[in-house]
């Protein structure tokens, strides 16, 4: 008999690829084949998001979009859009199985239920009241030269306009003996980098010194030559932390910062814990300890409330701040969050006018920080190469920077094969 196929699709956030890998590696090693999701298979896992509405309504649009492919497949719907919306992914005809959060750990066993006659047990749990991490690994990450491994999940902070603590739980952390086994495999099938990720990284708290001691541990792990992390809250960056982590050599000066608003008006309407002076004191106290670091961010504009007079307050600000990299979302309604029932919800229109504003500083902000490079040899971990013309033996070998820049060398196909996977030195020009 021939192995049943399986295909995964993924949307969200890099924690869901994680958990999307580690599903994939389960299945293989228990005899499914995992295939690309837009060939026929027999089973078809949608795992889901539900940050947004237009992320919940993407999963429901991906779900029928496997039904089509092959009707007579089997849809299981997994992740967070089920953990908010479970009697309604349900009750929706696509669906043979719903796979709720802490249970993607649980895969093999819930497929192998479904084709078989016993009852599925055990797919759901209320992820509010429990405190079990959930123990998944990654064998085989989809990126070749980098990994991210998460070492946490849920949420404490129950920000105003965010579902995610709703549908992840409280927050949790892996033990670090799991993660350095785990980076440890990786770094022997040839992972360089890693990228330490999670619901709410800044809240890691295994060991003494959390966050601090994992990377240090991460740090004494042969083969692993670059760490970097995924978002921080603002409060993680302290003097002792980065006195720290600018001593390991290995670990890259690109903070993802997060901030949300830069008008402290609108930031306490979002339940956000800090201000944003002590936003600018963190910048400050990171650019101390190194030579112009990558400090990046995320902004979510027409936040209900939000003035004209607030939205300048934001500008002038991010102006000031000179982030190397601002990611822009209009903010949209989110049902089961304080936010959506709040007053002086702020047009479309306007929205898109602010989006505008700030996706025109961010451009100017990068280009900035990125020539300042010009005429400097910088170290990339090369990542792939492409074609520029094959008849004349033209590649572009590209990768990124320790400060997440990316960068790229014209070579000739031999040199980019030979170079995959390597640290080399490029002058930025």
């Amino acid at each position: 008999m021939s192995r049943k196929k399986i295909a995964i699709y993924t949307l969200g956030c890099k924690v869901n690829q994680y958990e999307s890998d580690a599903m994939a590696d389960s299945l293989l090693a228990a005899g499914y084949e995992v295939v690309a999701f837009n060939e026929i298979s027999d089973v078809y896992i949608i795992n889901t998001c539900s940050v947004t509405n237009m992320a919940e309504r993407k999963s429901r649009q991906i779900i029928h979009r496997a039904k089509k492919l092959n009707p007579d497949a089997k849809i299981v719907a997994a992740g967070c859009y089920v953990q908010a919306a479970k009697e309604a992914v349900e009750k929706d005809m696509a669906v043979d199985l719903v796979v709720g959060n802490n249970r993607k750990k649980d895969i093999v066993r819930l497929i192998d239920e479904l084709f078989s006659d016993e009852e599925i047990k055990d797919n759901f749990i209320d992820i509010n009241k429990t405190d079990e991490y959930e123990a998944m690994t990654v064998i085989k990450p989809a990126e070749h030269t980098r990994a991210y491994v998460k070492v946490q999940d849920g949420c404490n902070n129950f920000c105003a306009y965010c579902i995610i603590p709703y549908t992840r739980g409280r927050i949790r952390s892996r033990g670090m003996s799991e993660v350095e086994c785990e980076i440890r495999g990786l770094a022997l099938r040839g992972i360089r980098e890693v990228v330490l990720t999670g619901i709410n990284l800044s809240s890691y708290a295994d060991g003494e010194n959390g966050l601090t001691e994992l990377i240090v541990m991460v740090s004494n792990i042969s083969g692993i030559d670059r760490i970097r992390l995924g978002s921080l809250e603002p409060r993680i960056i302290t003097d002792e932390f980065l006195s720290t982590v600018s001593r390991i050599d290995k670990f890259c000066p690109h903070f993802h910062l997060s901030l949300q608003s830069a008008c402290n008006d609108t930031l306490k309407r979002m339940n956000r814990k800090y201000t944003i002076e002590e936003y600018k004191d963190k910048c400050e106290l990171i650019r101390s300890y190194y030579d112009r670091p990558a400090i990046t961010t995320d902004v979510i504009v027409g936040f209900p409330g939000e003035t004209d007079e607030e939205f300048e307050i934001t500008r002038a600000n991010l102006e000031a701040l000179k982030l190397y990299e601002m990611h822009i979302f209009k903010y949209s309604k989110r049902s089961g969050t304080v936010a959506a029932s709040m007053p002086d919800q702020v047009s479309d229109k306007l929205k898109e006018d602010r989006s505008n504003v700030l996706l025109e500083m961010t451009a100017r902000h990068k280009k900035a920080y990125e020539d300042s490079f010009i005429g400097e040899t910088q170290e990339i971990l090369a990542e792939e190469y492409v074609a520029i013309d094959e008849d004349k033996d033209r590649y572009m070998l590209k990768g990124h920077t320790k400060r997440y820049v990316l960068l790229s060398k014209e070579a000739d196909r031999a040199y980019c094969e030979a170079n995959v996977n390597q640290l080399i030195d490029i002058i930025v020009e």
